[in-house]
């Protein structure tokens, strides 16, 4: 029984709190606006009406110009708040009373939405802090004491109350429970654990108290590196955010020179400085690129969180960016398409003997091996005799086993054997091992037993054919026929099989060849032994990586459970978030030129180039979030 838990000391949760914005900040705005508003119905003139409007100009606008003016102090010259306070000012200079507030005010509209926008992002990334434990149930001088995760050393035993998250990995030694493991792998169904079996940090124990003698320590936990992993996903930036990065490093002083020649040059010609200055100033508002500089990362940021929701953990936006032009997709076998373990996969029959007694004898045979063919027999027998009943048990190696069952001679194993003791058995092709079983000399047929496919290994290519993947490729160490009957039941496109290692590095290399221009391969494998083959691809995707160090490691997105339905998921919130980005560059884009066209020509005013900034802005913060979205396997 757990004795009364004493608390050896307070143990942080071991992340900062995100930063939360100005609470006020949204009142000023709508103080502002009001304000605004107010003085525009007020008939007001000369200073009087200047200081009407500048009020709730100071009101929304004195964090930018405070912020503008640090910048400026540091070198920091064609800064979007530069420009917002350049632009608004030269309106109050020209008269244009109303159009500077309103600039200054919808600029901090777009500003709220951007922070909005980011702490949803961030939110949902940051939820995969909530796995973090606070403390370790250690047992000291006979009793429970908190203590934190850190102090705990791998081959120490920890207990785990119904409710509480597991704080390390390792091994269940006493209890039988089950675990919620939806933040680690997005799935909601509960994971039945008992003793013997392995179960990493992060879970959360539902049901039953269970004690775990732990593997590792904290800092090479499965909740450390994921955690980890989230916090540097964004350190990685894809081509297009580079691309976008460089982009406004050119765009803003070229556009910032075209206004200041707007303002120069004609009015220079003809000596109508207000006129020319004012359409400087609309097109110096509309040339602000921050509805680019701010709505592209936050698409791929939003499109990592939306991701991580739905169990599956990209290490960078550059990831996601190559998994969407996804063209060819190489799996490995076992752990990957197929289960990686053995069971009974057919009966064929050839006497009178019905298929349960066949699989109960040939397992009563095989009662005293632990061979992974012989473990299958016995789960799948539904009815085994006594095993007293079980005499005169003679292994062949290499050939299978006799007994006598119940005073009956039975023969299990292979052909050889069969043959050895005067029976002909049925050879048929099958993808897997063959037992023949013979009863007092008569044969009776053959079992079976091969590796099971994973469930919805088959939909998932269907999936991925639909998705455009042009070919999935099977690359097993099996021998062919083997790779070559799951290959037809899974429905891949090729198999290439009896591949060592370095063959499948090389089978790699070859279809990287073989890939579409601007195209991408991915590889699809357990994480345990495919480190080297992840590692070549142009995106390597670990699948059931829950708490495989390896897959982890070598991997650039990581499939958090057993599904191999979250490959298409991955690559349909992949392509989801390109669209998005792409959306948001060409309206943008396309807003911003014919409106620069329209202020140089004198036709835009200054409400018409606040929408183009501040406007286009909201539009492209409020599309972004749409790669938040969590979504669910089909």
């Amino acid at each position: 029984m757990v004795q009364e838990v004493e608390t050896e000391k307070a143990c942080a949760s071991g992340h900062a709190e995100h930063e939360e914005p100005d609470r006020n900040e949204k009142w000023f705005v709508l103080a502002g606006a009001a304000l605004l508003a107010a003085a525009w119905l007020l008939p007001t003139e000369g200073w009087l009406r200047l200081a009407t409007f500048l009020i709730p100009y100071l009101l929304v606008g004195f964090g930018t110009l405070k912020e503008a003016a640090e910048k400026l102090l540091h070198g920091a010259v064609l800064e979007e708040d530069f420009l917002m306070a350049v632009a608004s000012i030269g309106a109050f200079a020209v008269g244009e009373y109303p159009e500077a507030v309103a600039v200054m005010l919808f600029y901090r509209v777009g500003e709220l939405f951007e922070d909005y926008a980011v702490g949803s992002s961030r939110r949902s990334i940051a939820a995969l802090m909530d796995i973090r434990p606070d403390y370790a149930n250690l047992e000291r001088d006979g009793r429970l004491q908190k203590v934190d995760p850190a102090d705990v050393r791998p081959g120490e035993v920890i207990t785990v109350l119904p409710g509480e998250k597991v704080p390390l990995d390792g091994v269940l030694i006493e209890g039988e429970t089950t675990l919620d493991t939806a933040a680690l792998t997005g799935e909601s169904v509960p994971r039945a654990a008992q003793t013997g079996e392995k179960i990493v940090s992060g879970c959360i124990n539902l049901t039953g108290l269970i004690k775990v003698r732990v593997t590792s320590t904290f800092g090479e936990s499965t909740v450390s590196r994921i955690i980890e992993l989230a916090e540097n996903s964004a350190r990685l930036k894809s081509r297009s955010e580079d691309f976008i990065t460089r982009f406004a490093r050119v765009y803003t002083p070229v556009v910032v020179g075209a206004a200041a020649a707007l303002a120069l040059i004609p009015s220079l010609i003809t000596g109508d400085w207000s006129e020319w200055v004012r359409r400087a100033l609309i097109f110096l508002v509309v040339s602000c690129p921050c509805a680019l500089v701010v709505s592209v990362p936050l698409t791929f940021f939003g499109g990592i969180g939306g991701a991580s929701r739905s169990g599956i953990l990209i290490k960078g936006s550059n990831y996601l960016e190559a998994l969407s032009k996804a063209d060819i997709v190489a799996f490995d076998k076992t752990g990957t398409v197929t289960q990686g373990r053995f069971a009974v996969t057919g009966v064929c029959r050839a006497g009178t003997m019905g298929e349960d007694e066949m699989i109960s004898l040939a397992a009563m045979a095989e009662y005293y091996s632990n061979h992974p063919i012989a473990l299958s027999l016995k789960e799948a027998s539904r009815d085994l005799p006594d095993p007293a009943s079980v005499t005169g048990v003679e292994e062949l190696p290499g050939r299978g086993v006799k007994a006598v069952i119940g005073g009956r001679a039975v023969l299990a194993g292979n052909a050889a054997l069969m043959r050895d003791n005067g029976v002909e058995p049925t050879i048929d092709e099958h993808a897997g091992a063959i037992v023949h079983l013979a009863c007092d000399g008569a044969y009776c047929g053959h079992i079976v037993v091969a590796d099971k496919l994973k469930p919805g290994a088959g939909a998932a290519m269907a999936a991925l054919r639909a998705l455009g993947v042009s070919r999935t490729v099977m690359l097993t160490g099996d021998l062919k026929a083997v790779g070559d009957a799951v290959g037809r039941e899974v429905g891949v496109d090729e198999v290439r099989a009896e591949l060592m290692p370095a063959g499948k590095v090389e089978a790699v290399e070859a279809l990287l060849a073989q890939r579409r221009p601007g195209r991408t391969l991915a590889f699809v494998g357990d994480g345990v032994n495919d480190a080297p083959v992840l590692a070549r691809a142009d995106v390597g995707v670990a699948m059931g990586a829950l708490g495989s160090d390896a897959a982890i490691e070598a991997a650039d997105i990581v499939l958090m459970d057993d599904d191999i339905r979250r490959l298409p998921l991955a690559i349909r919130i992949a392509r989801r978030t390109m669209r998005i980005a792409k959306e948001n560059i060409v309206v943008a884009l396309a807003v911003k030129f014919v409106i620069l066209i329209l202020g140089a020509l004198g036709i835009a005013d200054m409400w018409l180039a606040v929408f183009g900034d501040v406007g286009v802005l909201i539009l492209a913060v409020l599309n972004a979030t749409r790669a938040l979205r969590k979504e669910k396997i089909q």
